[in-house]
């Protein structure tokens, strides 16, 4: 009997274990295809999250957008006066459903962009230190016939194009805005970079995130040739960080109407930290040193004699490159120090101009912990307009995808600007200032005219030195920025009818002091030339 019991016991122990042997055997009679399907939602939460999909919450929302965040200082009147008529910037962004990720927006813009034709008409600008840029001119109505001259209306807007990092005026968002631009019936020029757009290195400088004489000189040297026409800069990326520094840089002089800086990296200090924080970042960083190998190796004749160009082969990343390449060209000790001397958000203080500023939360290459919310804030010439999603310079809206929200939104911006009252005062500057870096001769405004150029073998074009060139040359002597001072002002209540007269608005708007003190410089900006010479 007792026998028995212990038997059974053993029994017991022996078919402890059974649960684990049962559950193993019901595992083996769910189907393979349901381990596949379990499988396959789980890498697809892992790839919703990795790549920042934001489906579910435009489905959640009825797909209505997200609001768009607006920064800009309470009693600025380049906000009451313009902005506050702007209506997409008081409405809702929505990115196309079927690309609904800052990297699909992004690569889409990339490999895809959707851009429509544009037929430019090329003129090469010779600059003082031997250097040549491609002004790329897309005219308000290219089906005029005798179409050469650049442009015919010397009246009507102006609008210069600062591209990206390595963006020409072929890239796909740069031919959305220009054509944008066009249709409104204002000339376009976009001033391509150093090396980019086909042409040829022709002096010992290069283009980096800080260097603004370049832009300088293209704006004093269209001004000069058009001074009753309005101009209106805008930068993008890359472009958009020297676009700011140079308007910090000069302050009131400058010969321009209003401006925009759209998806500016502001600090190029975090963003270097940002985009070697994940692996996602990493691949953007891979993919930016690509391209700048490639440009460097289109120039390599040059580059190699200025840069390390062993170091510029085995960079993998955009760090790697600016480490070998950019920040020796530049006279920078150390990379970081280059990327410090960079930073744009330290010369917003000092802007003078009305400026647009549109950045996205969920930009995959320029961190949005380097916004410059408060610095925006402060100044009452500038708003700052931020988005929850959009990628890079992307923003598509639309099921098609056919066009770029931040292109319509700042087509609205400059148009309404361009037709308040707040533009009379910077056209009446415009018209009496005397551009610094020009030097007195007349400049050919034909196409035709010199330079000339010649094609090479490997399709890049350079300049050739004729006597007509010299047209083209700028004084070397470029003005530092004047810090001036002047009594405070009190500020005066704004109208009931939100109108202001063009003498109001002269009152009302300052020169950048946003508190109605006395303008303070507070502290030594890097100088304009401390690169490249």
């Amino acid at each position: 009997m007792h026998f028995q019991e212990n038997i059974a016991g053993m029994d017991c122990l022996t078919t402890w274990d059974s649960p684990y042997r049962l559950i193993l055997q019901a595992a083996m009679l769910i189907p393979i295809s349901h381990y596949l399907l379990g499988a396959f939602f789980v890498v697809l939460i892992i790839l919703y999250n990795f790549f920042e999909i934001h489906f579910l919450e435009d489905l959640f929302t009825g797909f209505r957008g997200q609001p768009v965040h607006l920064a800009f200082n309470p009693s600025s009147h380049v906000y009451r006066v313009v902005g506050y008529k702007c209506k997409l910037l008081h409405s809702r962004y929505l990115s196309t459903p079927w690309i609904c990720s800052p990297h699909f927006q992004t690569a889409f813009l990339s490999f895809f962009g959707n851009s429509p034709v544009t037929k430019y008409r090329r003129q090469l600008f010779k600059l003082d230190d031997g250097g040549t840029l491609a002004l790329d001119w897309l005219m308000h109505s290219d089906a005029a016939p005798d179409n050469d001259a650049i442009p015919r209306d010397t009246k009507k807007i102006i609008v210069i194009v600062i591209p990206g990092l390595t963006s020409d005026s072929n890239s796909s968002y740069v031919r959305h805005l220009v054509s944008m631009m066009a249709k409104r019936g204002w000339h376009v020029v976009v001033a391509n970079h150093r090396g980019l757009g086909g042409v040829s290195i022709t002096s010992d400088c290069f283009y980096n995130a800080g260097w603004t004489d370049d832009i300088r000189k293209v704006v004093d040297y269209i001004h000069s040739q058009y001074p009753e026409a309005p101009l209106f800069t805008i930068g993008t990326s890359i472009g958009a960080n020297m676009l700011v520094k140079y308007l910090g840089e000069e302050g009131t002089n400058v010969p321009v109407i209003g401006a925009a800086a759209i998806c500016c990296p502001w600090d190029p200090l975090l963003c270097d930290r940002f985009i070697n924080r994940r692996l996602v970042q990493r691949f953007y960083s891979k993919v930016l040193a690509l391209g700048l190998k490639g440009y460097a190796k289109l120039h390599q004749m040059v580059l190699s004699r200025l840069a390390d160009w062993e170091g510029i082969s085995r960079s993998r990343t955009l760090r790697d490159f600016d480490t070998y390449a950019t920040r020796i060209v530049a006279n920078c000790a150390t990379v970081d120090t280059y990327y410090r001397r960079c930073c744009s958000a330290l010369y917003l203080e000092n802007v003078k101009v009305p400026l647009l500023c549109i950045n996205a939360s969920d930009d995959p290459i320029c961190t949005k912990e380097a916004i410059p919310w408060d610095e925006c804030r402060e100044n009452r010439n500038i708003i700052l307009a931020v988005t929850k999603h959009g990628g890079h310079l992307a923003y598509f809206e639309g099921i098609m995808a056919k066009s770029l929200w931040w292109v319509r939104a700042l087509e609205e911006f400059l148009f309404v600007l361009h037709s308040s009252p707040l533009s009379q005062r910077e056209k009446q500057k415009q018209m009496t200032q005397v551009p610094s870096s020009i030097s007195p001769q007349k400049s050919s405004k034909r196409i035709d005219d010199a330079p000339f150029v010649s094609v090479k073998e490997n399709g890049l074009v350079a300049a050739n030195g004729n006597g007509p060139i010299n047209k083209n040359k700028f004084e070397n002597k470029i003005s530092d920025t004047e810090w001036k001072s002047e009594e405070a002002r009190n500020a005066k209540d704004y109208p009931e009818n939100g109108e202001l007269s063009p003498g109001e608005a002269e009152a009302l708007l300052d020169d950048g002091n946003d508190m109605g003190m006395v303008p303070v410089r507070r502290r030594k900006l890097p100088n304009h030339d401390e690169f490249c010479y």
